[in-house]
């Protein structure tokens, strides 16, 4: 199985301030939910084929999504990561973060659905006992998109 990225306050922040593409933060969660990468590479011409549940994905998400769903672009794939942060967990990204939201014009799904999953990425390390590391390795970042509700060349096309 893939190691997943090492998760860290700068890399957080990151995905908050759309520096990541929505790919790369499906896959911190896929990762750790269970999915497993594909074994045959991608062709230049085509999309990436898909994840797949795997052994250790939850039963819940296996059976809802065999594929690992596009969590920012896909409405009801957010709502499922939203419904499965603990209720001891659902204000982490304001205390760990000290997140206090988007201003009312940057209010767009794409930015909202990254929160969730944000405050999903804080909730598995809290049920793990394991503490935000401040520091820690970071992809190229990209510049936030020119249009937010498009998002990064190759961003699936949010519904």
């Amino acid at each position: 199985m893939a190691e997943p990225f090492p998760l860290s306050r700068p890399l957080l922040e990151a995905v908050l301030a759309d520096r990541l593409s929505d790919r790369f933060v499906c896959e911190l969660i896929w990762l750790r939910l269970g999915y497993e990468p594909p074994t045959s590479p991608a062709t230049p011409s085509a999309d990436p084929p898909p994840w797949r549940a795997g052994t250790a994905t939850p039963p819940a998400w296996a059976q809802a999504f065999p594929e690992a769903p596009q969590l920012i672009a896909s409405r009801p794939a957010s709502v499922a990561l939203t419904r499965s942060i603990a209720a001891p967990h659902k204000q982490l990204l304001k205390q760990q973060l000290g997140f206090a939201g988007y201003r009312i014009g940057e209010l767009y799904p794409r930015r909202t659905r990254r929160a969730t999953a944000v405050n999903w990425l804080l909730a598995h390390l809290a049920e793990r006992g394991e503490a935000l590391p401040e520091a820690g390795p970071l992809p190229p970042l990209l510049e936030p998109p020119a249009d937010p509700v498009q998002g990064h060349p190759g961003d699936p096309a949010v519904g």
